[in-house]
């Protein structure tokens, strides 16, 4: 028995409603996409007419129960549990189902605002309305005598032009569908707005085409944030907005997992080859010139050529040779105007993939500092050797480009250092290299030569290393020091010593308090070790060296040290 699909203009307003208090912008616009994709499995409405059954594709199948009375209480198998991108695509598709529009429930913020504001005006008298009626007859008769021609419809595309026009006419129409008027995109709510109205130029595509599409609508609303605050930027020197960031953040974010999936484009045979290809070109175009400061094109570039055109995909030798002669062309027509940064790091990438590793090794060579290299920059050639398990290349690797990372701190270095425990794990006898470069790196590795350390049970280079930076035991907590205690307690002894010493050389409450906390654990460190003889000859040599120190004497006496 076939299912009656039906909402009245209450249940309508309310589905709306709710879907403007439960879920943000960008998980609507994901759940569009996911709609558009087709990929809602199945949509069933139980016998109560109040909570839906649905499946939705995604890595895996997404089972929904959506409660049409309170969408908050809506449940979906993801980890997202509620108000999820999968619950939004299973609503549109309900929408559709009923008859009712999709784009009034996408922007469903604005729609809800506009009804409110209808609803305030109040009814307006019979009069008035024949009134107002007449006006529009009489306005309609007079327009149609005085207009030349039809205003045109706004502007779309069909799946056969998207198919044999150049992506620059994609984005010119883009252009026209925007209209005039709006100058600039500034919070997520504007860009869910542009790309849902993107989203309503095409039909129904085939998914090569789809993800194409998808991308550079991205692009489009990504290239209307960027160019007006890389021109702020370099007149001004002013930072980006909060939210504008934000919603560039958040842009990025999905093209980032749209350039993550698998490319369905799998020949030069395929009819969307070209458009490939161009797609390519406005890339290498928009990061060629790109601000570093800004970091938009430049990511997505290498993102594209290491999933869509990687030797994984339908990358080629022939392809990453032409690629390389643009680039190198692009140098002598951009000038001065080049981001020199991006221009290296893209040449990089395809030097890797042609296995010309000293090509790569000499451009980086070549930029040096100036270039102000940072370890998410070398990621994605790091990665491609990664993903081969070329364990030798990625070491040598890792030696030879961690000189260009010095002056970088803390969180900076830590993918670079988490290569390196990739990298020793599956080829142990990587391990000298890697402490030469870690080593050569100092102190600005500091962080991950100490995690390094700790990982690899080098207690006594630990050890070693806090005490020629005259770091104190008592700013360790005390799960970092455990496993030493346990594992090589004798370690310890001269860093204690060391800082009791110091303590005492403060002079005051507080270094004295200091040092008997610590000369408490050095008591219980030479039980364990079975010295305890040892420990009497230091302590009453070291209790009669400060005798007259009365305030150190009180803190022993205190601490039950000294009778």
């Amino acid at each position: 028995m076939e299912t009656d699909y039906s909402l009245d203009d209450a249940g309508w307003r309310s589905l709306l409603e709710g879907v403007a208090a439960h879920f943000d912008e960008l998980t609507i616009i994901r759940g569009f996409q996911y709609y558009k994709q087709g990929r809602v499995e199945s949509l069933a409405p139980r016998e109560d007419g109040q909570l839906l059954d649905a499946s939705v594709q995604d890595n895996r199948l997404c089972h929904i129960s959506v409660d049409l009375g309170d969408l908050g209480r809506s449940a979906c198998s993801c980890p997202l549990d509620r108000t999820c991108h999968h619950i939004v695509a299973a609503l549109l598709r309900y929408a559709e189902m009923c008859g009712r529009p999709i784009q009034a429930l996408v922007n469903a913020r604005m729609t809800v605002r506009g009804m409110n504001q209808a609803s305030q005006q109040g009814a307006q008298t019979s009069a008035a309305k024949t009134a107002a009626a007449v006006a529009a007859k009489s306005a309609e008769r007079q327009a149609r005598m005085s207009a030349p021609a039809q205003r045109p419809s706004r502007p779309t595309l069909t799946e056969q032009e998207l198919t044999e026009l150049p992506v620059a006419e994609w984005h010119e129409r883009f252009r026209l569908r925007r209209g005039p008027l709006q100058m600039t995109i500034r919070t997520a709510q504007e860009v869910t707005d542009l790309m849902a109205d993107l989203q309503a130029m095409r039909p129904e595509l085939p998914y090569a085409l789809e993800q194409l599409f998808q991308l550079h609508a991205i692009l489009f609303v990504l290239e209307q944030m960027v160019k007006p605050a890389q021109a702020d930027w370099r007149q001004s020197g002013l930072f980006m907005g909060y939210h504008t960031q934000l919603a560039l953040d958040g842009l990025l974010m999905q093209a980032r997992r749209l350039l993550s999936d698998e490319l369905a484009i799998s020949s030069e045979d395929s009819a969307y080859w070209s458009r490939l290809l161009d797609t390519a070109d406005w890339l290498r175009d928009r990061m060629l010139t790109e601000d570093k400061t800004l970091n938009g094109f430049a990511p997505l570039y290498r993102a594209f050529w290491l999933n869509w055109l990687g030797p994984r995909s339908v990358g080629s030798k022939p392809m990453y040779e032409e690629e390389l002669r643009k680039l190198q062309a692009a140098r002598q027509e951009l000038g001065a105007s080049l981001s020199l940064l991006n221009w290296t790091l893209a040449q990089c990438l395809l030097w890797i993939y042609l296995a010309r590793d000293g090509e790569a090794f000499s451009l980086l060579a070549e930029g040096g500092n100036k270039l102000m290299v940072k370890a998410e920059h070398l990621m994605p050639l790091l990665d491609v050797m990664n993903r081969a398990e070329q364990w030798e290349r990625l070491r040598d690797w890792l030696a030879k480009t961690g000189p260009l990372l010095v002056g970088f701190r803390g969180e900076d270095l830590a993918p670079y250092g988490d290569c390196w425990s990739v990298v020793v794990e599956q080829l142990p006898e990587a391990l000298p290299a890697m402490w030469r470069t870690l080593t050569s790196m100092l102190p600005f590795s500091r962080v991950i030569y100490e995690e390094a350390l700790v990982a690899h049970g080098e207690w006594a280079r630990w050890i070693d290393y806090q005490m020629c930076g005259d770091n104190e035991p008592l700013s360790f907590r005390v799960s970092v020091l455990k496993p030493i205690e346990k594992e090589a307690p004798e370690l310890l002894l001269p860093f204690y010593h060391q800082a009791v010493e110091r303590y005492v050389l403060q002079k005051n409450r507080d270094g004295y308090r200091a040092a008997v906390k610590l000369l408490k654990r050095l008591a219980k460190l030479y039980v364990r070790l079975k010295r305890e003889e040892r420990w009497e000859q230091f302590f009453s040599a070291f209790a009669s060296r400060n005798s007259r120190l009365r305030a150190l004497q009180e803190e022993l006496r205190k601490g039950g040290l000294l009778a």
